[in-house]
């Protein structure tokens, strides 16, 4: 059976995963079961690629609807959490979770609280009473572990100024610089998911590694999940394209003590140690302002919001005014005490 439902054994209701315990909860009576006690139903499934065309809830026997991407979501005609474990098997099957740590009543306050404090943000937006839709998602993302061989050569001046008896002096030295380095980076995350916005996605980081879990199947229970829509081998330019501002900020950490540097040329070859496969949790917060749509994204472990919030063009104008009446201010107070006319 490719739908994976958690049921109680209590009272056989739906059973969802708890970001607050970190166990799989029953809404119901309250039970509470260690995800890591429960046996892996994908270990004892074997799917072949293209063999499931139809998915039926276990609860009601509803035709599941979904998008390609998605490995885990809810019963639209009951609601049950359910998960499509022919999306997670195989190559599919992620090696790792960063679970939910924080609720959706709990991600819901944090976004209003964070509303209130743009400065130059509408009235009516900062009371965060137009929420049209937060999901809780597990977003796909590769983890590279990437070895990186760099050679670096660059010109650098050394500038120093002395006085000698009458004379003012200007020295300059020229050196030829030359760096051989090796760098390796662990875990690099890159999102795969094709829906999901890459900047959004980057601006969440740091995700908390420390809380990363082997992947097991419970932790999806209650969310949506997304299978990544390119490999490993496909992400790759991108992944070094992150990863060049980390390289450039050590190079530029190991050629100190110039006044100043001109870089030449730079050769770096990487190459892939490893690429695993994560599901990493995120609030997608999808908002209605002024006939439009802004989304945001929280970092489900961290509650880091990030995101392109609307502007008042009128606040925008009063800050400026204010900061200008300020200046003028300052400027004819400064003008008065040097013997000047205050007005």
């Amino acid at each position: 059976m490719p739908v994976i439902a958690y049921k109680c054994p209590n009272c056989g209701s739906g059973m969802n995963y708890d970001s607050e315990s970190g166990m799989l909860s029953c809404p119901s009576c309250g039970r509470k079961d260690n995800i890591e006690a429960i046996p892996d139903p994908l270990a004892q499934e074997v799917f072949t690629e293209g063999e499931v065309k139809q998915y039926s809830c276990t609860s009601c026997g509803a035709v599941l609807m979904t998008e390609p991407e998605t490995s885990a979501t809810r019963c639209s005609f009951c609601g049950s959490a359910v998960v499509l474990g022919d999306r997670l098997s195989g190559a599919l099957a992620p090696a790792w979770v960063i679970p939910f740590a924080i609720s959706k009543a709990q991600a819901e306050e944090a976004f209003r609280k964070w509303c209130r404090k743009g400065l130059l943000t509408p009235r009516g937006f900062m009371k965060a009473s137009r929420i049209k839709g937060m999901t809780g998602i597990y977003v796909p993302f590769w983890l590279y572990d990437l070895h990186n061989r760099v050679e670096v050569h660059a010109q650098a001046i050394k500038v120093r100024t002395y006085t000698r008896g009458d004379y003012r002096y200007t020295e300059t030295d020229h050196y030829k610089v030359y760096r051989k380095l090796v760098l390796d980076l662990t875990k690099l995350p890159v999102d795969a998911a094709e829906k999901m916005n890459d900047e959004l996605m980057d601006k969440l980081e740091p995700f908390p590694y420390e809380q990363l879990k082997d992947f097991k199947t419970p932790y999806l229970a209650g969310y949506i999940a997304e299978k990544y829509s390119y490999d490993d081998k496909e992400l790759l330019p991108r992944a070094e394209r992150r990863i060049r501002s980390y390289i450039d900020d050590y190079i530029a950490s190991t050629i100190t003590g110039y006044t100043h540097v001109t870089y030449g040329d730079t050769s770096i070859d990487t190459s892939v140690e490893q690429a695993k496969y994560a599901l990493f949790p995120v609030w997608m917060v999808y908002y209605d302002y002024n006939s439009a749509e802004h989304t945001f994204a929280m970092n489900g472990q961290t509650g880091k919001i990030v995101g392109k919030p609307p502007i008042s063009k009128a606040k925008v104008a009063g800050w400026f005014a204010g900061v200008s009446g300020a200046a003028f201010v300052a400027l004819r107070l400064a003008s008065w005490t040097m013997g000047g006319s205050l007005w």
